[in-house]
């Protein structure tokens, strides 16, 4: 599938949107690799309201494999079919959609800018993911349960909110950020092993 306009991402989330309209979710599968990663598999929905332009909201499924080196993402439709692949390695991004149709960056804060013409930091969420603040970024409001699990921080303009926790990290991971193109939210929910 391959959108064109002003704003392919919103164009996306809209597409996307219909889709979870007309169908229930399929559990996305868990991306294959070999040795030790971290892995999650879950939901994930994403509401934007950009300033002078109608909001969008989309949900659909996410399977995430980090070997510490390469970090490999699917986003997945409500039906369970791969929507479009990210791949990020040191210096490079990678987003390939289901329709074989590629960009590359050297960095997922720059492909995501590239593909949506906003620029819009994310190299924090392969940290936040896995319950921990980003390293070599400033953190404040930093907040822990009794556990010492981090549970609430503010980073890279982000707010971010980990709650759920199981043996590998947060089963929910909240971002909302604010800044003068609109307000943005991320939700992701881990699936129960």
């Amino acid at each position: 599938m391959r959108l064109s306009g002003r704003n392919p991402f919103a164009r996306w989330c809209v597409a996307l949107g219909l889709a979870v309209w007309l169908a229930g979710c399929a559990t996305p599968a868990r991306i294959a690799g070999q040795g030790s990663a971290f892995e999650r598999v879950g939901r994930f929905a994403v509401n934007l309201q950009p300033v002078a332009q109608p909001s969008y909201a989309a949900q659909g499924g996410f399977s995430w494999r980090d070997d510490g080196q390469v970090l490999r993402l699917d986003l997945s439709t409500p039906l369970g079919s791969v929507l479009a692949r990210l791949r990020v390695a040191p210096g490079q991004a990678i987003l390939v959609r289901n329709d074989g149709s590629r960009e590359s960056a050297p960095s997922p804060d720059q492909l995501l800018a590239q593909v949506w013409g906003h620029p819009m930091p994310v190299a924090g969420l392969r940290y936040w993911v896995q319950g921990r603040a980003a390293p070599g970024l400033p953190a404040t409001d930093l907040r822990r349960d009794a556990q010492g699990r981090l549970m609430v921080l503010r980073q890279d303009g982000w707010e971010i909110r980990l709650s759920d926790y199981d043996d590998q990290g947060p089963g929910r991971v909240r971002l909302s950020r604010q800044d003068a193109q609109g307000q943005w939210r991320l939700q992701l929910i881990v699936d129960p092993s």
